[in-house]
This record gives C-alpha cells, sequence and structure tokens, in this order.
C-alpha cells in the first residue's frame, strides 16, 4: 500500500496569492486488498459454527417431518415394520427349504403358517392369561403398598409422602398390565382395527419371505452407492437385526425360565404371569429388565413377604445380571457391540421421539451403523494397503536411470 501525490497542472501558472494544492491517492495491492476483506468479515470458526448450525437444524427438520410422516401413516408403517422385522429373523427358514427344493413361494407360505400357529398361542397365553389375573395382580400390589407405606413411617417418612408412595405403587403396577395387554391392542385398534392391521402384517410378511432377496437386490441398486458398498451397507442392516432380535428372543426366553424357577420355588403366585412379563419386556435393552424386575418384586412382596422379596430380587438381579452375561455372548455374539450406556441413551431418547418402534429398534440399527462403518473403514484400509503395495511393486519393477 502506497500514497501517490498529484500536483497541479504544470501548464497552468499560478498567481502569487494562490497556493499550490496538493491531494493524495491511496493506491492498495492485490494482497493488501485480499487482507482489506477479512477485515469486517467473522471469523472462519463463527462462518463453521453457523453453517453447523444450519445443517443440524435440516437435519433435525427432516426428522421431524418424518417423524410426523410415520405418525400420520403409522395404521400402515407399524405393521410393516413389524412384518419387516420377523421376516428379517425367519427368512433363512424360507432358504433352507428352497436348499430343498421347495419353491420359495410355498416355503413362504408354510414358515407364514408356522409362525401365525405361534403367534396365536403366545397371544393367548400372555394376553389372556395376564387378562385373567388382572384383580389378582391389583390385590398383590396394594399388598405392597401398604408394606412400603408403613416401613416408610418407621423411617420418619410424614403421612403425605407415604401416602404418595403408597399410590405410586398401586398405580404403576396395573399400568405395566394395562400397557402390556390393552395397551397395544388398543393402540392398533384405536388406528384402524385389530383385523385389518393383523391382515396387513400377514400379508406384508408373506410378501417379504417371498420376495426377499428380490427387494433388498431393488434397495442395492437404489442406493446411489457402488454395488460392492451398497451390499455392505444392506448385510450390515439385515446381520445386525437378525443377530440381536434371534439373540434378544433366546435370551429373554432363558430369563424368563430363570424367574419362573425361582417364583415357583418360592411360592410366589402368578409365577407364570412373571415370567410372561419377563419374557415381553426383555425386548426393551434394560428398561424392559428394570419393569419386569420391579414387577416380580412387588408381586412377591405383596403376596409372600419381605424375605420373599428380598430372595426374588436376588434371583431377578441373577438372572439379568450375571447369569444373562454368560448367556448372551452366545447368543447374540457381536450382533450389539455397544457400550451398555449408549445403549440405554439411544433407546430412551428413540422412544420419546418414535414411541415403541424407537424402543426396539435403536439399539440394533444403531449398531448395524456402527458395523457398516467398520467394515467400510476396513475395506478402504485394505484398498489403501493393496494400492501402496502395487506402486512399491512398480517402483521397483521401474529401471534405474543410468549413472
Amino acid at each position: 500500500m502506497r500514497l501517490r501525490r498529484h500536483e497541479r497542472d504544470d501548464r497552468h501558472e499560478p498567481d502569487e496569492g494562490d497556493s499550490v494544492h496538493e491531494h493524495e491517492t491511496l493506491v492498495i495491492g492485490a494482497v493488501e486488498l485480499d487482507e482489506l476483506t477479512t477485515v469486517f468479515a467473522p471469523p472462519r470458526w463463527l462462518r463453521d459454527l453457523g453453517r453447523s448450525a444450519w445443517l443440524l437444524f435440516g437435519v433435525f427438520a427432516l426428522l421431524a417431518a418424518f417423524t410426523w410422516l410415520l405418525g400420520t401413516m403409522s395404521t400402515i408403517v407399524v405393521p410393516v415394520v413389524a412384518g419387516t422385522i420377523v421376516a428379517t429373523v425367519a427368512m433363512p427358514l424360507v432358504g433352507m427349504l428352497q436348499r430343498r427344493r421347495v419353491p420359495r413361494p410355498a416355503g413362504a407360505a408354510i414358515v407364514l403358517l408356522g409362525l401365525l400357529a405361534i403367534g396365536v398361542l403366545v397371544f393367548v397365553i400372555v394376553i389372556g392369561g395376564i387378562t385373567s389375573q388382572n384383580g389378582d395382580i391389583s390385590a398383590h400390589a396394594k399388598a405392597a403398598a401398604d408394606k412400603a407405606e408403613s416401613w416408610l413411617k418407621d423411617v420418619g417418612v410424614d403421612e403425605s409422602g407415604t401416602s404418595s408412595a403408597k399410590s405410586s405403587v398401586e398405580s404403576d403396577i396395573p399400568k405395566i398390565i394395562a400397557t402390556l395387554t390393552k395397551g397395544v391392542i388398543g393402540g392398533i385398534a384405536g388406528l384402524a382395527s385389530l383385523a385389518f392391521a393383523l391382515s396387513f402384517l400377514l400379508l406384508s410378511l408373506f410378501f417379504l419371505l417371498k420376495d426377499g432377496p428380490s427387494m433388498r437386490m431393488w434397495v442395492d441398486r437404489h442406493l446411489g452407492l457402488p454395488p460392492p458398498v451398497a451390499q455392505t451397507v444392506t448385510g450390515g442392516v439385515i446381520k445386525s437385526l437378525r443377530g440381536y432380535f434371534r439373540g434378544v428372543t433366546l435370551v429373554a426366553a432363558f430369563n424368563g425360565i430363570v424367574v419362573t424357577i425361582g417364583a415357583l420355588i418360592l411360592g410366589v403366585p402368578l409365577a407364570g404371569t412373571i415370567g410372561v412379563v419377563t419374557l415381553i419386556t426383555a425386548y426393551i435393552p434394560y428398561v424392559g429388565a428394570f419393569v419386569a424386575g420391579a414387577f416380580a418384586v412387588v408381586i412377591a412382596l405383596g403376596a409372600n413377604g419381605t424375605t420373599t422379596a428380598l430372595i426374588m430380587l436376588v434371583i431377578v438381579l441373577l438372572a439379568n445380571g450375571l447369569l444373562q452375561n454368560l448367556v448372551q455372548p452366545f447368543a447374540m455374539g457381536a450382533a450389539l457391540d455397544l457400550h451398555p450406556l449408549a445403549v440405554l441413551v439411544l433407546t430412551i431418547g428413540a422412544g420419546c421421539v418414535f414411541g415403541m418402534v424407537g424402543l426396539i429398534l435403536a439399539a440394533p440399527l444403531t449398531s448395524a451403523a456402527v458395523h457398516i462403518m467398520r467394515d467400510l473403514a476396513r475395506a478402504r484400509a485394505a484398498a489403501q494397503s493393496e494400492a501402496a503395495a502395487r506402486e512399491g511393486v512398480g517402483a521397483d519393477a521401474a529401471p534405474s536411470p543410468a549413472g
């Protein structure tokens, strides 16, 4: 940057009284001009922060719109999602029948009928059993609430605090049963009708079992990714869903059997109901185990007293802790390779946004994303190593310049 001085034109002769006026013109170079443009500009970190904030706003807006769309179309979405989960787990059975020269449509129909029979049996046992014992459950919950109220009074809690705790225990346990029975069925019936939802579920399940491979190929072609990468993505999702729900079913059956046997040995009433609640709630990571354990302990406390409730608590902790840690690696393998705290946060967050579907699918889908990124990173590292090895071979094969 420099100053250029300009004088008056020499051809004009000034008078004696005139003074020579001079003016200065500012001349800026290209480098100085580039530096000057950044003087009043926001710093880079602020621009990056603003850009990231708008991107996050766009992502959350898209998520909100997607959630609203799912809620609006839940009459169709819920049966399709349920059918997709069941079809993903049961599809190897169709493939096994197909390898034994059973046509795929016939194999899909056979598997569908078998799943339908199992579903009807479970529905009758679970819903019928729990509903018929709803009065006994409420009575035992009230007895447990009375004992909890007396304990709180003994340790010095005032009357209002004990009454609040008692009412909470009396109301929360029946709410668990209502969620397991009236909540699921009533939610579906409120959206449309139970018959329509089940019909749509069975129809979706049949087509997913029959045309699953061709549907996956269509998805692979329309992901906009190279074919190997697209196959890795869809394969990772299928593998995680299949391994997770197969493992959860085995672990849930194990926990239900252990808790039921413990309740029978202790003489706790409603042992079958306790086992069923343990089995169903096991599909919700961590939260389900807490709900099932609280239900079992409250029933034991109300029916058989403090000692039995404490022993029942130990059995629940063993079933959901030490023994489950022994069974879970064999049942699930690497299907859920996530930290427990991450699983808990993701499950609760997805449940708040997407409801029951989010509670069930948050953990396996996040696990699938982690496995997919790990596989892609491994493939990228292998490709880079191979390229480096080829460059090294080419450099060794090149003739050396003459000295």
